[in-house]
């Protein structure tokens, strides 16, 4: 078949694509067909029959994926980055090298851990600076919500941020405080007024305690699930009285669920997301501190409860929050440890494996890594496969498998829990607005 006319870009719709990728599996929001991918100027022109003639013809690439997936590129809104300030820790170089290895076409970066915290404009300015011309993926920015910064909201809005995260309970790091109760409900309304989105690390800091002792079990008694469940309330309450639209980071504790839900059918403006480390790793599975996070990975019974969550809808996203630090600060005392995990890399095979022994598909994991955290933010052009979009695309083999190496891993330090771990699926190919990513090409990604 012959196309004819012009596209919407003004380009004469019968000259040559750019690159067309084919697959007997290209994973759509309804599920897996065989299709082509037909690019031009880095968007998705057409997706056209597996065997079309058009999609024969002469382009600049070509692909055929045979019986390997094709998948839009994730889309991960929960990455620190760390930089400027902690690049040691992380950076925008290797972070998004990891992402794209890992089949992430966009992400989204955290506020703090980089120094300064993007608390205003001028921080975000000399974040961008920091990341302009090192990324190999495209990048985003949230901005922070902290005591006193009410002011700076609408600013950082205007300058491009895509929310605002806080935290209810120390977050870490003395540059970014938590909110209290006032400084919750100021913020709640001063976002409301833009139609702008807050973003909640929730646990009740009245509910947390100092370990007692350094082992695991001792780290995990002092963030107990009920404390989650306490800072989600008091979250509703809030969007309730204020009309706010809020989003609850990396849910824990499957004991949020029941309120989640209650006030998603009383019109509450509220998502929630999860991690992989809370739907893969389980307490009893927790060897060392690599293994530490806030809020912490839970019992086994827990995390069947989140998969059961996310199954509902009540769980919308699945995103790494992807935290590293230096080695020598994943100390061997739980209580003293940095808390983070790194995961950037293998979020999708550590999903992917134990989400088919559940009976889910690749469209379901799309949907929850790259459609859900896609519309969280805004990003329209991202999270699918479908004409007009970015020609963000993923090469995936699920059936193949692979131990995990640490060393082997594209962020910047040695350290994840995975390390070990056998995964079903390997990320074979990524492309970033129709250009393929790999350790040759310079960094190409857009500040978006």
């Amino acid at each position: 078949m012959t196309m004819s006319g012009w596209s919407g870009d003004g380009t004469p719709e019968d000259e040559p694509f750019d690159l067309i990728v084919r697959s007997r599996r290209v994973v759509f929001p309804g599920g897996e067909r065989p299709a082509a991918v037909a690019v031009r100027a880095g968007r998705i022109a057409a997706v056209l029959a597996y065997d079309d003639p058009a999609a024969a013809g002469e382009h600049t690439g070509h692909a055929d994926l045979g019986d390997v997936c094709l998948l839009p590129g994730l889309v991960d809104t929960h990455v620190h980055v760390n930089e400027p300030g902690r690049t040691e820790w992380e950076g925008f170089a290797t972070a998004t090298r990891a992402a794209a290895a890992g089949g992430v076409t966009t992400i989204v970066d955290m506020p703090l851990n980089s120094l300064p915290p993007t608390v205003d404009p001028e921080a975000l300015a000399v974040k961008r600076a920091a990341a302009r011309g090192r990324c190999a993926v495209d990048v985003g920015f949230w901005g922070g919500a902290v005591p006193g910064s009410v002011h700076e909201l609408l600013p950082l809005h205007e300058a491009g941020v895509y929310g605002f995260k806080c935290f209810l309970s120390p977050s870490g790091v003395e540059e970014f405080p938590p909110l209290d109760a006032a400084g919750l409900a100021e913020a709640m309304r001063e976002i409301a007024s833009f139609d702008g989105l807050l973003i909640v690390h929730a646990e009740d800091p009245v509910l947390l305690t100092d370990p007692v002792g350094p082992t695991y079990p001792e780290f995990l008694a002092s963030r107990p699930g009920e404390a989650e469940r306490r800072a989600v309330e008091r979250v509703i309450a809030g969007a309730r009285e204020t009309g706010a639209r809020v989003h609850i980071l990396h849910v824990s504790s499957a004991d949020c669920l029941e309120p989640l839900e209650a006030a998603r059918r009383d019109g509450v403006r509220i998502t929630a997301e999860t991690c992989p480390h809370y739907l893969t790793l389980t307490a009893e599975q927790v060897r060392g501190p690599e293994f530490k996070c806030c809020p912490p990975i839970r019992d086994a019974g827990n995390r069947e409860r989140l998969w059961e969550g996310l199954a509902a809808g009540v769980l919308s996203c699945v995103v790494s929050d992807h935290s590293p630090s230096t080695p020598d600060l994943k100390v061997p005392d739980f209580a003293a440890a940095w808390g983070g995990i790194s995961s950037l890399q293998v979020g999708l095979p550590a999903i992917w494996t134990e989400a088919r022994e559940r009976g889910h598909t690749l469209a379901d994991v799309t949907r929850w890594m790259a459609s859900g955290p896609a519309r969280l933010a805004g990003l329209a052009a991202k999270g699918a496969i479908a004409a007009g979009n970015d020609a963000d695309l993923c090469a995936f083999d699920d059936t193949a498998t692979f131990t995990v190496e640490a060393g082997r891993l594209r962020h910047r330090n040695p350290v994840t829990p995975y390390h070990g771990r056998t995964l079903t699926g390997v990320v074979r190919a990524t492309w970033l607005r129709g250009r393929p990513v790999t350790d040759a090409t310079p960094p190409f990604g857009e500040l978006i």
